[in-house]
């Protein structure tokens, strides 16, 4: 990796973090404004809380959750690829007798007289 692509990435990383926090903010500001004007109304204010730490924490992870898979994109493709493991041997089961069927077949009830 070449001295510009390590900038590249920590450049994305400074702004894509930047903007999460930014809009992390802006969600926290709108709610503590909603709360503020409401005076009280508790299960409004319940709503607007609860919905603005589901948009935080939604946000957080997503951004999180990306990122680390593009970091670990990026060091497999490095690194060569996935390492190839050798497939595991099937385990061995006894065979059934030739001529029968797989499905055993129900018994016949005995007759009543």
């Amino acid at each position: 990796m070449s001295g510009t692509e390590i900038e590249l990435e920590k450049d994305k990383a400074k702004f894509g973090l930047l903007a999460v926090m930014a809009s992390n903010v802006a969600i926290a500001a709108v709610a503590v404004v909603g709360v503020w004007r409401l005076k009280g109304d508790t299960s409004v204010i319940v709503g607007i809380l609860t919905a603005a730490f589901t948009a935080v924490s939604s946000m957080t992870t997503a951004y999180l959750g990306i990122k680390a898979v593009s970091n670990t994109a990026r060091s497999m493709t490095l690194a060569g690829g996935p390492v190839q493991q050798p497939p595991a041997p099937a385990p061995s089961a006894p065979a059934a007798p030739a001529g029968t069927d797989a499905v055993p077949t129900p018994a016949t009830p005995a007759p009543t007289s």
